[in-house]
């Protein structure tokens, strides 16, 4: 047995596994779905972005995948993630828009990462942290217009850009982005989605009426990049939609757009039992068996991620069989029906869907939130790897 690979170790009682065959195709699938209309040479580019540690998918081993699958650039939120990137031997285009008042930007523009500045102050520590270390800083300028969030405020977008001016005519920077983020790009007819893409038009003119010349200009998201045309611009930022998992289930599904997800979470019941009827189930009793009925023990909850929202409304494929999560999911485990299941049985919590598991857009339903938080909170002790790494 090859103890190297992850497909042929004994498998665990609780283990998060990553097909990085599938984020490449994804990415591939992507940036036909959003470039593919055009003549290859006026194309733009992709951003895969791999913050909060690749939406639970592995930072390193998914930014490898990206670039495998051509993506021109990559996004980090915080610094550390973008220097652990370069210490990872990551080379390629890399931008980085996170970081508190104080914060020392030279190893960042000594690493060649794309910085953002959000204000003149930010700014000018951008300056800082270039003539320490003795080369010009990459530089991105954001503009916040309309998601109220990061970037700068329309009042103070002239202020920004004249200054980054001045910091390129001294030399301390090069401007090689300005960039937003849109608020509601996943409900294509919201009326914020056309005021924000009037406002970007606005800030690049301004832009340009300095004499800037970015290298890219970039609003879209992955809901973005596949329902707005006019907001993809130069590049695109590739978010969740890289993981296989549609920004907007409602709009259209992972499946419709030709998207596999890439994660996996699977375990083993570690026990069986036989309930009487009356008998009540996890703290609170929240859930009491009808009738006699047989239950498993799934050693994970909400230490490892699992919602603790899906207590008594979420389902599990136990031994290849949909069955409900019973009374409240625990710190450590969870409790379901499994009529005909013996321990150390198979149990998938979330996967593509193909076998008839839960997708993250299930267990979304269910708890009332987004795909997004259902894949980056998964981890806690669960034992991650990844198949698919060798690009075939």
């Amino acid at each position: 047995m090859d103890a190297s690979d992850p497909t042929l170790r004994p498998r665990p009682d609780a283990e998060v596994v990553v097909d990085l065959g599938a984020v490449r195709h994804n990415v591939r699938r992507l940036r036909e779905l959003v470039w593919g209309d055009r003549p290859a040479d006026e194309r733009g580019q992709v951003m895969v972005v791999v913050k909060a540690d690749a939406y639970g998918h592995g930072l390193v081993p998914v930014a490898r995948a990206a670039r495998q699958a051509g993506a021109e650039w990559l996004g980090a939120a915080t610094p550390a993630e973008a220097l652990a990137l370069r210490e990872a031997g990551d080379a390629g285009r890399l931008l980085c828009w996170l970081a508190a008042p104080g914060h020392d930007f030279a190893p960042l523009v000594s690493a060649d990462v794309d910085v953002t500045a959000y204000s003149v102050a930010q700014l000018e520590e951008v300056v800082r942290g270039a003539r320490v270390a003795g080369r010009p800083a990459r530089l991105q300028l954001k503009l916040d217009t309309g998601l109220s969030r990061g970037g700068a405020a329309r009042d103070d977008w002239l202020a920004l850009v004249t200054a980054a001016r001045h910091a390129q005519d001294d030399g301390d920077v090069r401007v090689t982005g300005v960039w937003s983020h849109l608020a509601c790009a996943d409900e294509p007819g919201h009326p914020a989605n056309a005021a924000q893409l009037a406002a970007f038009e606005d800030g690049l003119a301004l832009v340009a009426d300095a004499g800037l010349e970015p290298e890219v200009r970039h609003l879209a998201n992955s809901a973005g990049a596949l329902w707005h045309p006019g907001a993809r611009h130069d590049l695109v930022r590739l978010g969740i939609a890289s993981y296989g998992v549609s920004p907007a289930p409602e709009v259209a599904t992972s499946d419709e757009l030709g998207l596999v997800p890439a994660m996996t979470v699977r375990g083993r019941l570690v026990m069986v039992k036989e309930l009487a009827e009356g008998d009540g189930v996890s703290y609170g009793h929240t859930w009491t068996a009808p009738a006699p009925t047989r239950v498993g023990l799934v050693p994970m909850g909400y230490g490892d991620g699992v919602p603790r929202h899906g207590s008594s409304r979420a389902e599990l494929l136990v031994a290849g069989v949909r069955r409900p999560v019973l009374g409240r999911i625990c710190m450590d485990q969870l409790v379901v029906e499994a009529a005909g299941a013996e321990a150390g049985d198979e149990v998938l919590l979330l996967g593509p869907g193909s076998a008839g598991e839960p997708t993250a857009a299930d267990w979304a339903a269910w708890c009332d939130t987004i795909g997004y938080e259902v894949v980056t909170r998964m981890g806690g002790r669960q034992v991650r790897s990844w198949v698919g790494e060798d690009e075939r």
